[in-house]
């Protein structure tokens, strides 16, 4: 599709969700569109190299472009990160895992383009949140993604509730995620709040050799061990 101004269009590359073949999980147009793109906003300069790499180990590294935007990244950098797709240039915008701006920083870049007329092409790739809302078994015609629920003890126990009576009421299946290493104990703790027949959907290591997907109501995970421990893990509940 032919773009009437004189910009850069901005594409949104989507990366493995682990170590694997990208080849397995990611599209033939992913890898075209890294064979002209040496312009580049990312989390992470060293994973996006080797993310570019995998994908395309002949393009010269030395002729990449890196912007980081990250927790670390102040918001006068974003004009900065954007000026090459003003200059005319073609920028991929990536995630350190998955589809870029779901549950990324990269959203407030795609705002920007968006602000500026600058046009947008997103790319096929894995997502895990659809990916496990695919596998669940659940209401894939109502569900929210609530990104990271509250650390703090009561306030993580009431949000379980709330989301639990919210499904009850909607028929509407609720999606959350965890830093990896506090997946045990939100395991745990979602076991011990939740009611006995609400169904829980545990995804871990999507697209992965690891991957493992079961969805069972809480008085059966109660029998059942899993270690979660660092691994990236998709939590859906579903109250019927």
């Amino acid at each position: 599709m032919k773009s009437n101004t004189p910009f850069g269009k901005l594409y949104l590359i989507p990366t493995t969700m682990g170590e694997c073949d990208p080849m397995d999980v990611l599209p033939q147009t992913v890898k075209r569109t890294i064979d002209f793109i040496d312009y580049y906003i990312v989390e992470n300069e060293k994973t996006a190299r080797k993310s570019i790499k995998g994908v395309n180990p002949e393009k010269k590294q030395a002729d990449l472009v890196l912007f980081a935007l990250n927790k670390h990244t102040e918001t006068k950098e974003h004009l900065d990160f954007i000026k090459p797709l003003l200059e005319g240039k073609n920028v991929g915008l990536m995630s350190e895992a998955g589809c870029p701006g779901v549950a990324d920083p990269g959203a407030v870049i795609v705002k920007l383009a968006h602000d500026r007329g600058i046009q947008v092409i997103p790319l096929v790739g894995p997502s895990s949140i659809l990916l496990a809302m695919m596998a669940s078994g659940m209401n894939g015609q109502s569900f929210t993604f609530h990104g990271y629920l509250p650390i703090e003890k009561d306030e993580k126990k009431a949000s379980f509730k709330s989301l639990e009576r919210t499904s009850f009421e909607k028929n509407q299946s609720q999606i959350f995620i965890e830093t990896p290493y506090r997946n045990n104990k939100l395991l745990e703790d979602l076991i011990q709040t939740l009611h006995p027949e609400t169904h829980l959907c545990i995804a871990t290591d999507i697209t992965l050799p690891t991957e493992y997907i079961k969805t069972k109501k809480i008085a059966a995970w109660k029998k059942e061990t899993i270690d979660l421990h660092k691994r990236p893990t998709i939590f859906i509940i579903h109250k019927m």
